[in-house]
């Protein structure tokens, strides 16, 4: 009998729980440096075993838009812990330096002239007849033209 009880109190709770209003089981966790706030539920009487994460993002309407990584990997359970403010700030600073240093490769590698900007680039083993810049070799081209198939009825 007392394991009925037990259901049955587990059973009242959760359906008690769930008359709550969902906002005051959130708990923020953190916010991203685009605004965007990470919230994790208190779960109680649940046969769960980790906590619902979820954020809210600042336009309402765009949940495509770009999170952190380090976010990512909390939503996700990836992490246990949920980044740290310098964290991201360090993480963020390097992907700037490497979008600097993209561009600057970028703008030092571009041809000079203001001719050869739209003209393809082909190289010494690519043949006009040839679609695409693929090479091609002698011993490939004529493979197989002399070949005979036996007749297996005639022997």
């Amino acid at each position: 009998m007392a394991k009925e009880r037990g259901v049955m109190k587990m059973l009242w709770n959760s359906f008690v729980s769930s008359l709550k209003p969902r906002f005051a089981r959130r708990k923020l966790i953190g916010e991203d440096y685009y605004g965007t706030k990470y919230y994790e539920e208190e779960i109680r009487y649940s046969a769960r075993k980790r906590p619902p994460r979820y954020f809210v993002p600042v336009n309402k309407e765009d949940f495509e838009q770009e999170r952190p990584g380090e976010w990512e990997a909390w939503l996700r359970y990836r992490r246990k812990e949920p980044p740290t403010r310098e964290e991201i700030e360090t993480n963020y600073q390097l992907a700037m330096t490497k979008k600097e240093n993209a561009a600057r490769l970028l703008q030092e590698n571009r041809p000079k002239s203001e001719d050869t900007r739209d003209l393809p680039v082909t190289s010494s083993t690519t043949q006009a007849d040839v679609p695409g810049n693929f090479p091609v070799y002698k011993d490939y081209k004529d493979f197989g033209q002399d070949y005979k198939p036996k007749d297996a009825y005639k022997r």
